[in-house]
């Protein structure tokens, strides 16, 4: 894994979690592009395996994954005091009315559903990273996005 350094400020790591090798692919070329370092994971178990070896900056969950779905995943991550301030961006096929909702209660800071445009997910992605950064610094975060 390339980790993006200059002058000792790294480039934000990003877990990008789906069980298609192709979507891991396009999401990884497109983020390092972007400037982002780069993990990815397989499955639910791997993604908690590596999101606890790794504890990236936000991760990018499909909710549909074999061993552990994404929805128990992100249960997971959140009840873990290493991992539980994690953002975590569901990226799904679901579109089912109340799959957004499904995903906010477990624990997902944000929705965006599949195809998605690659711009998109950046700007999210800094969006939560900067809303993030804001707590941790005491400011008053920024109103959640509608989805």
């Amino acid at each position: 894994m390339e980790v993006k350094c200059d002058d000792n400020a790294c480039s934000p790591l990003v877990l990008v979690v789906d069980d298609f090798q192709d979507n891991r692919e396009m999401f990884a070329e497109y983020l390092s592009f972007s400037g982002f370092r780069v993990a990815e994971a397989a499955t639910g178990r791997e993604a908690l395996d590596r999101a606890f070896e790794l504890i990236p900056d936000l991760i990018l969950m499909d909710l549909s994954l074999p061993e552990i779905d994404g929805w128990e995943a992100t249960r997971h991550l959140k009840n873990d005091p290493r991992t539980k301030r994690i953002p975590i961006v569901a990226l799904t096929g679901h579109t089912l009315a109340g799959h957004s909702r499904e995903a906010k209660d477990a624990g997902c800071d944000a929705f965006l559903t599949k195809p998605c445009l690659p711009d998109t997910l950046v700007l999210e992605i800094r969006r939560l990273l900067s809303r993030t950064e804001s707590e941790a610094r005491g400011a008053p975060s920024q109103p959640e996005r509608a989805t």
